[in-house]
């Protein structure tokens, strides 16, 4: 029997709202071939009285697998889930695992690992790893940043633009770093948007302009177990790509927002449609 307080269950919501730093899981997603095994990780659990794992299919909710009390590491399966006997579990000192010795097409769906610290009345969810069972081979972006249109900026705001595309399983995370000369490089400030279409996903960072020009700016992507460094910024032929890519994007969402080029809205997507030379100038 799954010993789930019930305390934990009525805060199940709120604490995924309010995702912490804790536990992790680095694993954005994995893919495997049926009869493969699987195994996601979770770190930072030293601190949990108990830890939980629940499975979310796309179109469902959080089922419970199981969970293990941390104290003596005893495990404790979930007897109402239709899969209970395709899960192990194995706890060390800071982190544990869950792992399937044969992946199933049924076993599709992010799996969530979750903290419950004594004294508290929630569940402290990790970011999840998705689970893709597939033949189709792994393949990596193909990343590229961008400079925004020469048009003048308002609000005092630029932005970069980084795409990937092209990469299996669809699944990406960005992350923004900067750079001074003569330092290390550290997280980017400023505002991000994200924006997804089948085949590519687009991320835009908004910084200040005077911070455009005195640090360099680097976008790196997030794919399976690997991370994806762009290389320097592309030349406007590129950023057609890009902004018809934005434009599709603004049509279809009814997006407007602020760019180095100036104000994209509709009236800008419809020039660059029609013209766009003319409209990157």
């Amino acid at each position: 029997m799954l010993l789930l307080p019930a305390a934990a269950l009525c805060c199940l919501c709120s604490a995924l709202v309010a995702m912490a730093a804790e536990p992790t899981q680095d694993q954005l997603s994995l893919t495997r071939r049926v009869g493969d095994r699987a195994s996601f990780s979770c770190g930072g659990t030293d601190q949990c009285g108990w830890i939980y794992w629940f499975q979310k299919k796309d179109t469902g909710t959080f089922r419970p697998i199981l969970n293990i009390r941390t104290s003596d590491g005893a495990i404790y399966p979930n007897n109402n889930h239709p899969q209970k006997d395709d899960f192990t579990a194995e706890r060390e000192q800071n982190s544990c695992e869950l792992k399937i010795k044969k992946v199933k097409p049924s076993h599709a769906a992010t799996y969530y690992c979750a903290c419950w610290k004594s004294g508290t009345w929630m569940l402290i969810f990790g970011s999840g790893t998705k689970l893709f069972v597939t033949d189709t081979p792994v393949v990596k972006p193909v990343v590229s940043v961008y400079p925004a249109a020469s048009k003048d900026a308002l609000d005092r705001k630029s932005s970069l633009l980084c795409v990937a595309s092209n990469m299996s399983p669809p699944l990406v995370q960005f992350s923004w770093t900067r750079q001074r000369e003569g330092e290390k490089p550290s997280p980017a400030e400023g505002e991000q948007l994200e924006l997804r279409e089948e085949g590519r996903t687009a991320s835009i960072m908004v910084v200040d302009r005077d911070a455009s020009y005195t640090y360099t700016y680097s976008c790196h992507v997030r794919h399976e177990d690997v991370t994806v460094e762009a290389p320097e910024e592309q030349g406007e032929g590129g950023l057609v790509t890009v902004v018809s890519f934005m434009c599709l994007c603004l049509y279809s969402r009814a997006w407007t927002f602020t760019l180095r080029a100036g104000l994209i809205d509709f009236t800008f997507c419809k020039a660059f449609v029609q013209t766009p030379a003319l409209a990157l100038k």
